[in-house]
């Protein structure tokens, strides 16, 4: 890690944090002026830079500015006078981190530095992780599934079709496919069927002669024939008119085409992909999608997964769409607060990728200040969460609870299983007691009878509990369970086996 530096012609200052980032294990480089610390910036950075506003020379101001120009990604805090107020909300909006108000309390000053030393680690690791996947961000053991198969399909030509909610990412998928095959000299092209009326559809996808229409002066090539050689994207490939479906079966079983109006068959040298959200066994079965169309695009099916089965990944994509959007508006980027990204984190995001995409471009365009807290979201994201959490809360289900007692009692309500703790079971029959006075009764009369392993049993039972109300609020989605738990999956795993808690299932 790289050192804090700090900037301030006052030696008492400089000695004092010195002396208080040592304790905390921090290494430090100091400066008595910011011409110093601009001409140090030529041969190393820092990973936090403190300094002061006004110092003989330069100022503070000038050196934030050279920084931000040249390092945008260090935070800066300015230390400044009471006085100096107008020059900290200046400096604030340059891009500082935070600012310090002499007299400052050392160990605010310390606390400070740590948030910003966090913040300049958190980002670095953001831009790794950003140089590394440029296609598609992701971290989550789900989407590390969907990156293996990418390698898997690597050097092959055979169809894929890619199923998902909507904002999941198909055609970012599909391009991936495209890239790191052996047609990624060749051309890709995207075409969503579901965008193009019927009538213009069949012309889209196969081009049409000159006189084959109305309107049709020119002969064209359709898309099968601009994708010779590389690959042709269907997205929504469910809403394709049922009378297209059977040209496309011809295309894919013989690779032969006309062209609207013409009469000369056309070879296709296409390597297709496919895309939908919706469930295609259901429309073979209500006779809206051709069951041997189907079967000729379900060759490789690879499935991915939605943003609330991968909300880990959640601050990763919020950090690079917030980054994207500040540099396509020329602005500094926005940072999310802790406690606002664990917000986001929880929220449910029908629309998912696309959707957090879109609401990070709001956060960059409407948020104020350049640290985004929970209060500063869409009020309509705010409110709709609370909603929700007053719905999925305990005293709002058909189950046996009591409003004096917690969420342990709850699932003891929920799952009356004689394995639960002889205190719980009384908590969920009525006892107005508070569950903790209740367990230390149970302990105590385990103790008494000189039970062995009371820690183990009670500790087993405990997590039993909170396990199995943790995949009711999540009906039974494992993945979603451990991270409102706080767990880690493999963790969350290996208790339910350990426990044998039925019901769990992979998101």
């Amino acid at each position: 890690m790289k050192p804090i530096w700090i900037v301030d012609d006052d030696e008492s200052i400089r000695w004092v944090l010195e002396k208080a980032l040592a304790r905390e294990n921090l290494s430090t480089k100091s400066f008595s002026n910011a011409r110093d610390a601009i001409e140090a910036l030529q041969s190393s950075t820092p990973q936090v830079l403190v300094s002061d506003i006004r110092m003989p020379g330069a100022s503070g101001l000038e050196l934030l500015q050279t920084v931000k120009a040249k390092f945008p990604g260090v935070p800066v805090i300015i230390i400044t006078a009471f006085s100096d107020l107008d020059s900290a909300v200046a400096a604030f909006q340059g891009g500082a981190f935070e600012y310090l108000a002499k007299p400052f309390d050392v160990d605010k000053a310390v606390e400070l530095i740590r948030r910003a030393l966090e913040e300049s680690l958190r980002e670095a690791n953001v831009e790794q992780a950003s140089a590394e996947t440029p296609e598609i961000l992701g971290q989550a053991p789900a989407m590390q599934d969907v990156f293996r198969a990418i390698g898997r399909l690597s050097q092959s030509n055979v169809t894929v079709l890619i199923t998902g909610e909507s904002g999941t990412g198909k055609e970012l998928v599909a391009r991936a496919l495209h890239k790191h095959s052996p047609r990624a000299s060749q051309p890709f092209i995207a075409l969503n069927t579901a965008a193009i009326p019927k009538d213009l559809l069949e012309s889209e996808l196969f081009g049409h002669e000159r006189g084959a229409f109305t309107g049709a002066q020119a002969s064209r090539r359709g898309r099968f024939e601009q994708a010779e050689g590389g690959t042709l994207f269907l997205d929504e490939i469910g809403d394709m008119p049922f009378d297209l479906q059977t040209r496309l079966l011809r295309v894919l079983s013989d690779g032969h085409f006309y062209r609207v109006g013409g009469h000369q068959s056309l070879k296709a040298n296409v390597r297709v992909i496919a895309a939908t959200h919706q469930n295609l066994e259901t429309r073979v079965r209500e006779g809206l999608f051709r069951e041997d169309l189907y079967h000729r695009l379900n060759v490789i099916r690879l499935r991915l997964p939605s943003l609330r089965e991968r909300r880990e990944d959640i601050p990763i994509l919020t950090r690079y769409f917030l980054s994207q959007s500040a540099k396509q508006l020329g602005v500094e980027s926005k940072r999310v607060s802790d406690n606002a990204m664990r917000f986001m984190s929880g929220l449910e995001l029908p629309g998912n990728v696309r959707q957090l995409e879109n609401l990070c471009n709001w956060i960059t365009v409407m948020a104020p200040g350049q640290t985004v807290e929970i209060k500063d979201l869409p009020q309509d994201l705010v409110e709709g969460r609370d909603q929700s959490m007053q719905l999925e809360s305990p005293a709002n289900r058909p189950v046996a609870f009591d409003p004096h007692l917690s969420a342990p009692v709850a699932a003891a309500a929920q799952y009356p299983e004689t394995s639960q703790p002889a205190a719980v079971q009384a908590a969920s029959s009525g006892d107005k007691q508070s569950w903790i006075a209740l367990l230390e009764a149970e302990a105590a009369q385990m103790l008494s009878n000189g039970d062995a392993d009371v820690m183990d049993v009670l500790g087993r039972q405990f997590e039993s509990a909170l396990i199995k109300m943790a995949l009711r609020h999540t009906h039974g989605r494992k993945n979603d369970a451990a991270v409102r738990l706080g767990i880690g999956r493999n963790t969350i795993t290996r208790k339910i086996q350990e426990l044998g808690i039925a019901g769990a299932k992979d998101d």
